[in-house]
């Protein structure tokens, strides 16, 4: 019972003070009582009239087996050698990191003469100031020389608009998704051994439909409205999600708006070039009496529009792990995506066909557009058709 309670050196002490005072046949006898070697409990006996350790030491300075690469001189460098054609990153930084594997190390370790075990490598590794890492997404490409004043200009738009009682929206169309059995990254908690069951292969011809969320988020409301449709992205799609936000909340929440302000990528559907975006915004005009504002962000900064990081990504953490198996399914977990922070999300399914559709110059130059001394390719604003 007392043998949990004590560390190696207690242990042997306690056992090598039982056989001396059991006397002739104590070690036998310490050792089968205490399950320990009769040599632990010798090791023991000779400890007992030694100095005591230092409190809190349980061996002497020194004891143990010597580190691998204090016995294998030469081991580091091999090491080092083998990794740094393979390394990742700046040298100089103290963080290195490399593509080899800890088993095929050290078989090529063990080929130059220096024998050492794959649970080894790690830890000389991390000695050699590495780590195991996965690749970040940093890089933007070539970055547009007005990139921070552009963000500042759409800072700036949007945080007058929010003074001003007028909405202000986050726009973009969330990755499509297959519907029907299909693995969906992430994992969920599911009784042991059963695992929810999906199809081996993901091709599109085993799905019952694809589902394209588009997301309108109200920056200074912190909700949103995920329109889920099932024929294609095009710009009237994204429009008509707009129109339906604006009609079911947005006038609601904003009874005297008079202005409403976008931001969106430059791209995809709402790209700052797509004809047919601009014509929608002018019916969406008409129809609501407001003046659009639009503000893009350059090319290649998508990942700071707000709505990524504010809605989508809460998205994907809700149904992380869950078969999208249903248009109800992706409904609902969209629906049900909450944060600490309050965000209420509001789904709907959108199962409207948008062909493609060609913008005449005529039609085009009909748009009542204005566009900002600042960028006009990307800041423009679109007013209803004058009477």
């Amino acid at each position: 019972m007392l043998g949990p309670q004590l560390n190696e050196r207690q242990r042997r002490a306690f056992a090598a003070s039982e056989a001396r005072t059991f006397g002739r046949g104590g070690i036998a006898a310490a050792a089968r009582a205490c399950g320990l070697a009769e040599n632990t409990v010798r090791k023991g006996l000779l400890e007992l009239d030694e100095e005591p350790l230092e409190a809190g030491r349980v061996r002497k300075a020194g004891a143990g087996r010597p580190a691998v690469e204090a016995s294998n001189p030469g081991l580091l460098d091999a090491l080092l050698g083998l990794v740094a054609s393979d390394t990742r990153g700046d040298p100089e930084r103290v963080l290195l990191w490399t593509s080899k594997s800890s088993r095929k190390l050290a078989a090529e370790l063990t080929a130059q003469g220096h024998p050492v075990g794959f649970r080894t490598v790690p830890k000389l590794l991390r000695k050699l100031g590495y780590s195991l890492q996965s690749a970040r997404k940093t890089l933007e490409g070539k970055q547009h020389p007005d990139r921070d004043a552009q963000f500042q200009h759409i800072n700036d738009t949007v945080s007058q608009a929010i003074a001003d009682g007028y909405p202000a929206i986050s726009i973009d169309t969330k990755k499509k998704e297959l519907v029907g059995e299909f693995k969906n990254a992430g994992r969920e908690w599911h009784p042991q051994g059963a695992p929810p069951r999906v199809n081996t292969y993901d091709f599109p011809s085993m799905a019952e439909g694809k589902a394209i969320p588009y997301g309108v988020y109200d920056i200074a409301d912190n909700s949103a409205m995920v329109s889920v449709g099932i024929d294609r992205d095009t710009a009237q799609f994204s429009v008509a999600a707009i129109r339906a936000w604006w009609e079911q909340l947005g006038q609601v929440r904003y009874p005297e708006a008079r202005r409403l302000v976008i931001t969106a990528d430059c791209g995809g559907s709402n790209g700052n070039r797509t004809r047919l975006w601009k014509t929608e915004l002018q019916q969406l005009a008409d129809d609501s009496g407001l003046e659009i504002v639009v503000c893009h962000f350059p090319p290649g900064t998508s990942k700071w529009n707000k709505i990524e990081h504010r809605l989508f990504s809460f998205i994907s953490k809700n149904w992380r792990g869950q078969p999208l198996i249903s248009y109800e399914v992706i409904i609902n977990l969209i629906a049900a995506t909450t944060t600490s922070t309050g965000l209420a999300v509001y789904a709907r399914l959108d199962n409207n066909d948008y062909p493609k559709t060609e913008v005449t110059d005529a039609e085009l130059a009909a748009v009542n557009l204005t566009r900002d001394q600042f960028h006009g390719e990307w800041n423009y604003s679109i007013n209803p058709s004058p009477k």
